[in-house]
């Protein structure tokens, strides 16, 4: 039974009550998500702070990915009926008497029409308002919507937007569905980069194969053999709702064949130091930029080798900084050691690689920048579409030609010192 829109909200809570009461309804749907939400058993705590950032024009130095608000999905050929109400949604809810706050919420089916999700204090990951107070949720799908359980209020999940209604069944809140895109997406390699792979061939690598379509399958050893380097990656994870965890769209990318980056399908979940974004098994993310499955996604990675002596020891950490989906989710971590299943240290060069861990993750647009060779800033923002360009100098136009006429005879003024505007573009480590 579709809930309705507006004001029928109460009478649809009754109907419901009248098959099932409410109370059994919160007993069914949100075992899991009753319970406390246990730490992540990693061995260097990640540190959860909101990003620094604008709601507009983001930037990859914290800066919110962009947000567009969508018609409804529609389904690819390898999803099933769950995978539309798969993904993000933000909005505002009534907690006391004209007091309303932001919130976001991540929602991801698990198999069997069950769905679970995240629902965050303040707005998105990665967005200006976010805070990383969360609330572990639970439901059951029920006709074509989801009814999500397990906090102070239900949440009906719709295709396009969400409501929430408080326990007496008054509407309190409205989420409305947001699609969000890397602003390093499409980003276009620097004229000293070394072009790893852009569709055409598999050249640039030892081991690689193609997909029909001109994309880059999991399981493949870069050919260059790179230092010191900045690393720009565009993936997608493949939909796989009946698995979790590590077999759920695994993969990786091992710098120098050592210190493994994850690539894992961790939408909805909380940052974990084996989850996507994460120096694998060494150190979560500092937040969880996931994107959804099926969905573009962003890597841009800063790597320095570590430095050796003479004699074979080790006189310098290797370091990393990341990106994910534009956002810094590791910041110049040391790393002393290597990590996960990668080969022992040693004061030889050995290649960066794409893991194969079997799932279907499919990858394109990488390149890479050799550090040794050439420098400039980096991670680089996509450009701005031609349109969208014309569109923005016209609304400057407009602004001038609306602007008042200085009045005559005015009193000459001394001019004000200028001051730059700085745009939200990408900042060089």
């Amino acid at each position: 039974m579709p809930i309705p829109k507006s004001k029928n909200v109460l009478a649809a809570i009754r109907q419901v009550s009248a098959k099932l009461s409410f109370a059994a309804l919160i007993a069914t749907t949100c075992t899991v998500a009753a319970q406390d939400v246990a730490p992540s058993p990693e061995p260097a705590a990640a540190q959860e702070k909101p990003a620094e950032s604008t709601p507009v024009a983001p930037a990859v130095t914290g800066t919110p990915v962009a947000a567009e608000t969508p018609a409804a999905p529609s389904l690819p050929q390898e999803v099933d009926e769950n995978y539309s109400l798969l993904g993000e949604f933000v909005g505002t809810v009534t907690v006391s008497e004209g007091k309303q706050e932001p919130i976001g919420l991540q929602i991801r089916p698990i198999g069997n029409n069950k769905f679970d999700a995240l629902q965050y204090a303040g707005g998105l990951p990665g967005q200006e308002l976010y805070k990383p107070e969360l609330l572990k949720l639970a439901g059951m799908r029920s006709g074509d919507f989801v009814i999500l359980s397990g906090g102070p209020w239900a949440i009906f999940v719709e295709k396009d937007h969400c409501l929430l209604v408080s326990r007496e069944g008054n509407r309190i809140g409205r989420l409305e569905r947001v699609v969000r895109t890397s602003p390093t997406l499409g980003a276009e390699p620097p004229k000293d980069a070394i072009v790893l792979f852009d569709g055409k061939n598999t050249d640039q690598f030892v081991t690689a194969n193609m997909t029909e379509d001109g994309l880059l399958m999991q399981g493949a050893d870069i050919k260059p053999m790179l230092n010191d380097f900045n690393l720009h990656v565009e993936f997608r994870l493949p939909y796989m709702p009946s698995k979790d965890d590590q077999e759920r769209g695994n993969s990786g990318l091992y710098l120098q064949s050592r210190y493994e980056m994850q690539v894992l399908d961790s939408f909805a979940q909380e940052p974990k130091f084996n989850g996507c974004g994460s120096i694998y098994r060494y150190k979560a993310p500092d937040l969880n930029m996931c994107l959804p499955p099926l969905q573009w996604q962003t890597y841009d990675i800063v790597f320095t080798a570590p430095r050796w002596a003479a004699d074979g020891t080790k006189i310098r950490n290797a370091t990393v900084t990341s990106w994910l989906n534009g956002v810094k989710v590791q910041d110049n971590v040391s790393l002393e050691n290597k990590t996960g299943a990668g080969k022992p240290e040693e004061p030889v060069l050995l290649p960066t690689k794409i893991q194969d861990h079997k799932d279907q993750v499919r990858f394109r647009n990488i390149w890479a920048i050799d550090r040794g060779l050439s420098a400039g800033e980096f991670p680089v923002t996509a450009k701005v579409p031609a349109e969208k360009e014309a569109e923005v100098a016209k609304q400057e136009s407009q602004s001038k030609e609306t602007e008042p006429k200085a009045e005559e005879a005015q009193p000459e003024k001394q001019p004000e010192k200028q001051v730059d505007k700085q745009l939200d573009a990408p900042k060089s480590e």
